[in-house]
């Protein structure tokens, strides 16, 4: 399995296991995006997400290695300064990054099971990340992303589905994704926008 490097960016995605469903209320949905910001934006910058009731989608940029191993605990932070080699170094920070969307996996898992009461796994054991290495298949993958909602028919206009980045894209609230970066990858907001209704007819 693909290492998640420092510094890169990554298209992470997981599905439910069987026919299972990942988010049963409203509730779930905020539930895991709280999750995800305290496992996750330590350790990376998040540039889109789409929460789609049997799985989910997330771009995010793995943050620099120095920025990692200055909140590494201890049993991490133990092996790292005492490694020699860079190639494990970097393997033991890859190791972190990968156990944070462990955690929040297992997190979110135990407290589903209580809510809809139910017992054993809920997610694919193991979740897909692609090293996005292009600016092409950056944006193409961000709309790719918020198209999901369309694309799965649970709304005809990808503003109409509440659990995905694109309406925060397009609001000034706080947030904990990279609007800014974002909003420049795509030439500003009302390219982003028109790129994105461009889309319906690519898709």
């Amino acid at each position: 399995m693909e290492l998640l490097l420092p510094n890169t960016v990554y298209h992470i995605y997981n599905h439910s296991i069987g026919n299972e469903q990942l988010f049963d209320a409203h509730e779930n949905y905020l539930f895991f995006l709280n999750k995800f910001q305290r496992y996750l934006s330590p350790v990376a910058e998040t540039y889109s997400y789409c929460l789609m009731p049997n799985h989910f989608h997330f771009v995010v940029k793995v943050r620099k290695e120095y920025e990692i191993v200055a909140i590494l605990p201890d049993v991490y932070g133990k092996k790292y300064k005492n490694e020699v080699s860079l190639e494990n170094k970097e393997l033991i920070v890859s190791k972190y990054v990968s156990r944070q969307f462990s955690n929040l996996f297992s997190s979110y898992t135990q407290a589903f099971n209580k809510w809809v009461k139910r017992r054993g796994s809920l997610f694919l054991k193991n979740f897909k990340r692609n090293r996005v290495d292009s600016r092409e298949y950056f944006v193409q993958l961000v709309k790719y992303v918020h198209f999901n909602p369309v694309k799965h028919g649970f709304v005809s206009k990808m503003e109409d589905w509440e659990f995905s980045s694109y309406n925060v894209m397009l609001s000034t609230d706080s947030t904990f994704i990279n609007r800014d970066s974002l909003l420049k990858m795509f030439g500003g907001r009302d390219n982003f926008i028109e790129t994105h209704l461009a889309f319906y007819s690519e898709g």
